[in-house]
């Protein structure tokens, strides 16, 4: 009887409240899925894709690989992986989650970014977020990169650590700025907070966008200056070309 009633409550909430997309209001399967409308304007990165960067190459996937930028420019992390081209749905996600305060997307967001690294993320590893300024959170309310490491932590079953790294200085926003100006503009601006350890431990560093690297560059200069033994940088969309 117990069965029967569980069955017929959970009909009567999906037809009250029916499971819809992501970026949509079609309806799905699953919760934090994508209609298939969405599915197909969304840029899942795979195949080849550089190893410091996350973005997308040209030809099959061979194995590990560097773009040109990776090859002259030494990443101060150990691999990186981005699960989205910054494009179409995957931009509009972005924004719908840094700025429209749609919390709720970093489920499915987290969910495909550990599907993206789970052959490099273990129960061992600390999952780091970029962090954001204390009066920037407080007008936000919330950090979109610690909303989608905590996610990643669930599903990899390790450690979050939000309280990591500490953005002690304001910066201005690094839109239309060039490579130059986005490192000059977080240099000294990120440090330790002295509450968690990172000696010896195997870090995955967490963002939502990417383009130059200048701030993930910034979070793991200070990583390995605290002993981190291995970072690792995980980027829910990665920008095509530096600005």
């Amino acid at each position: 009887m117990d069965t029967v009633l569980q069955r017929a409550g959970g009909t009567l909430r999906r037809a009250l409240y029916p499971t819809t997309c992501m970026m949509c209001d079609a309806r799905v399967e699953a919760e934090g899925g994508l209609c298939p409308t969405c599915w197909a304007d969304t840029p899942f990165l795979s195949g080849a894709c550089c190893t410091g960067c996350g973005i997308a190459l040209p030809g099959q996937d061979d194995g590990p690989a560097r773009c040109d930028d990776c090859l002259v420019f030494a990443r101060p992390w150990d691999e990186a992986r981005a699960t989205l081209a910054y494009a179409g749905t995957g931009r509009r996600l972005v924004l719908a989650l840094k700025h429209g305060d749609r919390t709720e997307l970093a489920r499915g967001a987290g969910r495909w970014m550990h599907r993206r690294a789970r052959d490099i993320v273990t129960p061992e590893t600390m999952f780091v977020p970029v962090p954001i300024h204390r009066w920037r959170l407080l007008a936000r309310r919330y950090n979109q990169a610690a909303l989608l490491a905590q996610q990643i932590a669930r599903e990899a079953g390790g450690t979050f650590a939000p309280l990591t790294l500490t953005r002690h200085r304001r910066t201005p926003s690094q839109d239309h700025r060039g490579v130059a100006d986005r490192f000059a503009n977080v240099a000294g601006a990120i440090s330790l907070s002295g509450r968690v350890s990172v000696a010896g431990r195997d870090v995955a560093l967490v963002d939502d966008v990417m383009t130059s690297g200048a701030t993930l560059a910034a979070c793991a200069d200070v990583l390995r200056a605290g002993g981190a033994a291995r970072i690792t940088a995980l980027i829910l969309a990665r920008v095509a070309k530096d600005r």
